[in-house]
């Protein structure tokens, strides 16, 4: 017995220490040295793919991540969305797509690591860069520098951030699957542009961050001035001739660009998979060690997320997996055979610095030969027009274009940058014979000053657009009334004159006496446009009503915070007799949003106060501000589905009452010439879908449809045939 207990002793004791070195090697620090990142003792390079969590689905998160590890990724990276979680100082949101511990959680589920860009600032072609709108009317602060006001608010989101991932134990220092952490975003240029006070601020956030104690490095992507122990990141189309602030620091590469986002009037990009390929390849064999596809998923800017302003509803990116959740051929199958080719070469990568041979014009090797015998080869050929033979280690290679290369043993080519063997997807649009019925319309009630009720706001001026909205909604009435003398000269009752309304942006409407006048827009890199037209008024009291529109707010800059939006004027009548008349200083009357804002509600208790009617034929075109409600069922199948909104001209679409985005048919403007993979990329070259509109399809999750009865609206600004709007599926084919 006793011998027994003792033995019994020994396996437990023996149990115990096991269970105790497990734990230690499951719960390990990552650290870095000048090669890599090194988790639980080992360097490694890292494949990385950005998946935004907001920009698709809970219902598509698994499938998506599966799909990139099966491309041979081993890293999620996602931004956190401040706006989204902290609706209001305090209060915050983590439900549904908001589920950030959830979307870790899959990852982690998955075998995967993930890196957290917290910011909070993140740009990302995302409204206010992702800062929350009620940030902006904290009083004192300035976005981004040293400013007391903005360093607290961003400290606080931070810690909550930090303390509820540690709550859950998802730092890889506790088990979890957060490999890296991301503070700021592109600095530099604000760095410079602030001095002093910027140079502060960078100081402030590196020791804030590094003081919260993950377990895990840090990093600043696009800012050389990092301070130790964070790690300077690189973003952009190449990176290979980027190098960390200090030498003990390792290679990594943020963002490498698969392509590029769109914005509404402007063409598709597109970036041929041999020159990613090549881009990557010539970054490893200078030494880096991690590389993030941004975007490997870029998804939908559901709502009113989209940045900019005049970016797209769809952030497809051309990336890997396209934004339904298809794979995007040959982007995908080709970067994962690129991967594995690398991941042969990683011993040999990580144990040796490259010899670098010059093999005649644009041909070069680079040689990695570690002590413990692993041996591979990166042979380049940099012509863009010819294919170029190479001798190394006295055999004969010939390398294509623009390419690489890889030998994992310094003597057979396993992969080579420009050679595509995947053939590339085809795809359709297809009907789904969906019914739409049941229609109805109404139209928005033109605003004017006339119309007083506790929403309304009179002041003399005219008042910025954020200032009054906070963002609640995209659309803000101005209106005031103007008196033309009897004594005006006339013409059958009216007199024609012209009307000039300056705008700092986006869009507008413009009304006279209830009566559309015209409108007119910005762009994304000149939001600020005039509005000239001419205007009917009669003898007595005119009404002037304008509906100023934004179309998501601006994403970068130094001081983005105080950029104006809306009529700002001069709004100037010409034309009379006494010359022209300045408006801008009268008295005007404000209202915030649309009446048929209310309405999107799928509850049978909710009956919205506006008087719906059947929609006729008559009415079916060319109507502003005009809302359109139909019932559908779903349709049958698995496919990916979406709005065909090519029959509408700018609106917004809501289903079962989830707003599916922004949609406007701008027709496309850009230089869709012939794409050669060869040669450096710019977003410039290899644009397609020119004279079309740049989006027609807008995806509609099937998670957000019930079986029978789903309801449709949809606001349209300027007009179109609403009972042309149709349910598409997206389907991929190999040619």
């Amino acid at each position: 017995m006793a011998a027994n207990s003792s033995s019994n002793s020994f396996s437990l004791l023996l149990m115990m220490l096991l269970s105790i070195v497990s734990l230690q090697l499951t719960k390990c620090k990552v650290t870095y040295d000048n090669k890599a990142l090194i988790i639980n003792g080992h360097r490694r390079i890292l494949f990385s793919g950005s998946m935004h969590y907001p920009r698709s689905t809970p219902e598509m998160w698994e499938s998506l991540i599966k799909k990139a590890k099966d491309g041979g990724l081993e890293v999620i990276d996602t931004y956190v969305f401040w706006n989204l979680h902290e609706t209001s100082p305090g209060n915050y949101n983590f439900e549904g797509r908001y589920d950030l511990v959830k979307f870790i959680k899959l990852i982690k589920k998955a075998g995967l690591y993930v890196h957290l860009r917290i910011g909070p600032y993140i740009c990302g072609e995302w409204n206010f860069g992702g800062f929350p709108v009620w940030l902006k009317f904290v009083p004192g602060i300035s976005f981004r520098t040293d400013n007391e006001p903005f360093k607290l608010a961003m400290r606080n989101f931070t810690e909550k951030i930090v303390n509820m991932i540690k709550d859950e134990e998802l730092y890889e220092s506790q088990g979890g699957p957060i490999i890296l952490s991301q503070i700021e975003n592109e600095y530099e240029p604000e760095r410079k542009r602030f001095g002093t006070a910027g140079q502060a601020y960078m100081e402030w956030t590196a020791k804030m961050a590094v003081g919260l104690d993950t377990g895990v490095p840090w990093v600043m992507c696009k800012d050389e001035g990092a301070p130790d122990p964070v790690i300077n990141t690189c973003n952009g189309f190449y990176c290979d001739n980027f190098s960390p602030n200090k030498p003990y620091k390792p290679t990594l590469w943020t963002e490498a660009w698969t392509s590029w986002f769109t914005e509404f009037g402007g063409p598709i990009y597109n970036r041929p998979v041999e020159d990613l390929a090549f881009a990557v390849a010539r970054f490893i064999r200078k030494g880096g060690s991690l590389v993030n596809y941004y975007m490997f998923h870029g998804g939908t800017n559901f709502g009113r997320t989209a940045g900019g302003p005049f970016i797209t509803t769809s952030y497809d990116y051309d990336a890997p997996i396209d934004e339904y959740g298809l794979i995007r051929e040959p982007k995908y199958s080709h970067l994962k055979e690129l991967h594995k080719a690398i991941k042969l070469c990683e011993k040999a990568l990580l144990g040796a610095d490259p010899n670098v041979t010059t093999l005649g014009n644009y041909r070069q090797a680079h040689v990695f030969s570690s002590k413990s015998g692993h041996c591979a080869a990166f042979l380049s050929n940099y012509n863009r027009n010819s294919t170029l033979r190479m001798t190394f280690n006295r055999k004969h290679y010939d390398l294509p274009p623009w390419s690489i290369s890889i030998l994992p043993d310094c003597k057979n080519v396993v992969f080579n940058t420009a050679k595509v063997k995947t053939q590339t997807s085809r795809v359709q649009m297809l009907p789904t014979n969906v019914d739409f019925h049941s229609w109805e319309t109404f139209n928005e009630n033109i605003f004017s000053s006339e119309d007083d009720d506790d929403s309304t706001i009179t002041v003399s001026g005219l008042l910025e657009q954020l200032n009054i909205t906070r963002d609640t909604s995209d659309y803000l009435w101005y209106s005031t009334s103007v008196d033309i003398s009897s004594s005006e000269s006339f013409l059958n009752g009216s007199k024609h004159l012209t009307l000039t309304v300056q705008s700092r942006g986006h869009a507008m409407q413009v009304f006279v006496n209830g009566h559309f006048s015209g409108s007119a827009s910005g762009t994304r890199r000149v939001r600020a446009f005039t509005f000239t037209g001419n205007v009917q008024l009669r003898a007595g009291i005119n009404r002037i009503s304008l509906l100023s529109m934004t179309a998501g707010l601006t994403n970068l800059g130094a001081h983005f915070e105080s950029y104006k939006t809306g009529v700002l004027g001069p709004v100037v009548l010409h034309g009379l007799d006494e010359g022209k008349r300045d408006l801008s200083w009268k008295k005007w009357s404000y209202k915030i949003g649309l009446k048929g804002e209310t309405i999107n509600s799928d509850s049978r208790n909710h009956i919205p106060a506006v008087d719906w009617r059947p929609l006729s034929l008559a009415e079916q075109k060319h109507q502003q501000l005009t809302w359109y409600k139909a019932r559908f069922d779903a349709p049958g199948g698995d496919e990916p589905i979406a709005m065909d909104m090519g029959s509408m001209t700018k609106g917004q679409v809501w289903i079962n009452g989830q707003n599916i985005g922004r949609y406007w048919t701008a027709t496309a403007k850009g230089n869709c010439s012939e794409c050669s993979y060869s040669g450096t990329y710019r977003h410039t070259r290899c644009q397609s879908g020119c004279d079309q509109p740049t989006q027609q399809w807008y995806h509609v999750p099937r998670s957000w449809l019930k079986p029978k009865h789903n309801l449709l609206i949809v606001f349209e600004e300027i007009g179109g045939d609403a009972s042309q709007i149709s349910l598409v599926k997206r389907l991929v084919n190999s040619d």
